[in-house]
């Protein structure tokens, strides 16, 4: 069994693999065991994500509603005023979340939207919460700019393994994602990096993709992973649905290759019976996103999360609260 108190950065393919083949219960049981060695297993994260800025990107991510080149009629929206964000940031925090996300539909931020930025980044933090950003690829002196302003967390998923993403994604490079996220961390502010199940990969590419993670020079803070949740018009609209036992395979291998992070169940948990989320939080995760939608797509929202935290003996972590033993 793998010891939790080490870190690794040097995982192989052939010990992921053979991680990952273990009978379920074999598997489960590890993954409870280094979770339990590093985090309270009954305490969970809650995060909020806003939508600042709607449709029109130049990417052409075929599972996404919000691309300008793959299929979608999503309309596109200018930036959102910044009071829009602080007032939803406002309710996201009564509600119990920790941690609130803004996502824009674009490559990367231009040089006319970097003063609201972060100005939403410094008003957020005003608020007593942690932020995180998702902008698209950044430039050094972006960086910069919102690492002054205070930006704790930058997401910037790599969506899957190297090998499949031009599959996905062809206006950019997996390298692309990688160099970003060497920028963010360098700068002092959290990584928060995961990937999507369901898009036609195999096995090998879901491990792949995690291996990725896990043997970049720090692991990201947050892990994200996402099961799709297929949009009209884009090229992945039809996609099968992912197996829960192969979900909740996923999350377990994180754990064990990612002690320390905070593993969330993001996008495609409305797709999910209760007793798979229940699977995927005894498997390591212990994050979640709130709310009725995450960007474009619809969530399970707080009434029914709160049953089930209930249901399951689990409790939101406090603001400044990391879980971590």
């Amino acid at each position: 069994m793998t010891d939790a108190s080490i870190i690794r950065h040097d995982w192989t393919r052939a010990e992921a693999q053979a991680l990952f083949d273990q009978p379920f219960n074999d598997l489960l049981f590890q993954a409870q065991t280094v979770h339990r060695q590093n985090f309270d297993p009954n305490k969970v994260q809650r995060s909020q994500l806003s939508n600042i800025k709607t449709g029109g990107c130049a990417e052409d991510c075929a599972y996404c509603s919000q691309s300008a080149r793959n299929g979608s009629h999503l309309p596109a929206s200018k930036l959102i005023e910044v009071e829009r964000v602080l007032s939803e940031a406002r309710r996201a925090k009564e509600q119990g979340s920790t941690r609130f996300c803004m996502g824009a539909a674009w490559r990367s931020p231009k040089e006319r939207d970097m003063d609201q930025l972060v100005a939403m980044v410094e008003g957020v933090r005003a608020l007593g919460m942690e932020t995180c950003m998702t902008l698209g690829m950044l430039e050094d002196d972006q960086v910069i700019r919102l690492k002054g302003a205070g930006l704790d967390y930058y997401n910037h998923n790599i969506d899957t393994s190297e090998r499949y993403y031009p599959e996905v994604i062809t206006t950019r490079t997996f390298a692309d994602r990688i160099d970003t996220l060497n920028r963010v961390r360098e700068a002092g502010i959290k990584v928060c990096s995961g990937g999507i199940l369901g898009m036609g990969e195999t096995e090998m590419d879901r491990i792949d993709m995690l291996l990725a993670l896990a043997n970049l020079a720090e692991h990201p803070d947050s892990v994200p992973i996402n099961q799709l949740m297929p949009m009209p018009d884009t090229p992945l609209a039809d996609a099968e649905p992912v197996d829960g036992i192969d979900f909740v395979r996923v999350i377990a291998l994180a754990r064990i290759l990612m002690p320390k992070a905070h593993l969330r169940l993001s996008a495609g948990r409305t797709a999910m019976s209760e007793e798979t989320q229940a699977l995927c939080f005894f498997a390591g995760a212990n994050s979640i996103f709130s709310g009725d939608v995450l960007l474009t797509a619809q969530n399970p929202g707080e009434d029914r999360d709160s049953v089930l935290f209930g249901r399951l003996g689990l409790e939101s972590m406090e603001l400044g609260e990391t879980g971590a033993r």
